[in-house]
């Protein structure tokens, strides 16, 4: 049970990230230069509690499927292409395109059902709740976090 809560309330920096490199060499027999390199990873998101748990004034709570918040970082990504020699004898170099790791936060969707029963008028059939037109209403998913992509060109190295 404790594992479970740290593994919660781990901060996403410490997020554990699968590293991949896209396997592009297939490509060199018909690109007229060396084949791009592309490396990133997959990311793992942590989530945390469920939130939108209220009390309600009947017997149902007024959020009945909460939203549930995820919390990761998505992991640096580097595509590295060669540039083909436009000019004889000429070093063009290479075309970088990186994006480094960024703080990303989403929530599932959730639910709303209102209480289809309200509370006794004093007046009826000796004070049993009266039923009412049940409300139904949607959370919408979120997704937050900012990107930096940098796209730049490098001399070759020899």
């Amino acid at each position: 049970m404790t594992a479970l809560a740290s593994a919660a309330l781990a901060s996403p920096a410490a997020a554990v990230e699968a590293p991949v490199l896209v396997p592009l060499q297939g490509l060199e027999p018909v690109l007229p230069m060396d084949a791009p390199t592309v490396a990133t990873g997959v990311p793992v998101p942590m989530p945390g509690a469920p939130t939108g748990f209220q009390k309600g004034i009947g017997a149902l709570p007024d959020v009945t499927l909460p939203s549930v918040p995820l919390a990761g970082t998505l992991p640096g990504t580097v595509v590295d292409a060669p540039l083909p020699e436009v000019l004889r004898d000429s070093e063009p170099g290479r075309a970088l395109v990186s994006s480094p790791h960024s703080e990303m936060k989403a929530a599932t969707p959730g639910a709303i059902v209102g209480n289809p029963l309200e509370a006794p008028r004093g007046n009826g059939l000796g004070g049993l709740p009266e039923l009412t037109k049940p409300s139904v209403g949607l959370l919408t998913p979120m997704l937050s976090g900012a990107l930096d992509p940098q796209l730049g060109l490098a001399p070759t190295t020899h």
